[in-house]
């Protein structure tokens, strides 16, 4: 085990920081897990992890209630889960995974940073290809044994498992498996009565992908990846700039 890759984050943005988008996130995944296993939290997996991850956020019970309630209703609208890709300059693939009621507004909205920073959507296919989609779990390092816990979850699909921090600089565990053992693995998890500091899937560029671009080229596609992610319909951005 060691540190584990992550893609860089711009340091210098602190968009992420704004709890409001933050619970705007969840809050979409609450509704789209429910309108698609209804609003049994032990039977339904995927609102299982949002409601964890709602939790780590310290999103108020309330709100989670909330958006359970709407989400059952008739009134609340569905969501759909689209996967845009482009590049941004100097050749970085990027991969914007959106929930939007409004595909029109959405693409419209995704294609206007690549364009004015210099970068480009791609077609179905070109950027995808250079990733591979993973379940990926974070955990509070304190008080638990790596080592032991990574020998101990190898047969419930973990395939690595390293060091990470969180948002304040905490000690975290990023363990990650194939998407199909998602379940599988968080199940090993919650059956050892270890809490998640959050959960989700993730676009996990392929060996050999990587970009390595000096500081000033690099900043640039950060740029472009922080004016993504401030688009109410984007959940995540992810990319391949080492």
């Amino acid at each position: 085990m060691g540190r584990i890759f992550e893609t860089r984050k711009a340091t210098m943005f602190a968009r992420w920081n704004k709890m409001a988008k933050v619970f705007t996130r969840i809050t979409k995944d609450i509704v789209i897990a429910v309108k698609a296993g209804g609003p049994n939290i032990e039977s339904n997996p995927a609102l299982r992890r949002a409601v964890q991850n709602a939790r780590a956020a310290n999103m108020p019970k309330t709100n989670v209630d909330a958006a359970i309630k709407r989400a059952s209703g008739q009134d609340q609208a569905d969501y759909q889960i689209l996967l845009y890709e482009g590049f941004a300059p100097h050749g970085v693939g990027i991969l914007v995974e959106a929930a939007t009621d409004n595909v029109t507004r959405t693409v419209a909205n995704v294609r206007f940073p690549f364009t004015k920073l210099g970068g480009s959507m791609g077609t179905a296919g070109s950027v995808s290809r250079l990733f591979e989609r993973m379940g990926a779990i974070r955990l509070d390092a304190e008080g638990l044994n790596a080592e032991e816990l990574e020998l101990e979850l190898i047969d419930h699909g973990l395939e690595e498992m390293g060091e990470t921090t969180g948002e304040k600089g905490e000690k975290q565990l990023l363990l990650r498996c194939k998407f199909a053992d998602f379940g599988k693995l968080m199940s090993a998890i919650e059956a050892k009565g270890i809490a998640t500091a959050s959960t989700q899937s993730e676009y996990i560029p392929l060996p050999g992908t990587l970009k390595e671009l000096p500081e000033d080229q690099a900043t640039e596609v950060l740029k472009l990846v922080d004016m993504l992610e401030q688009d109410d319909d984007v959940q995540h951005v992810f990319h391949n700039l080492a």
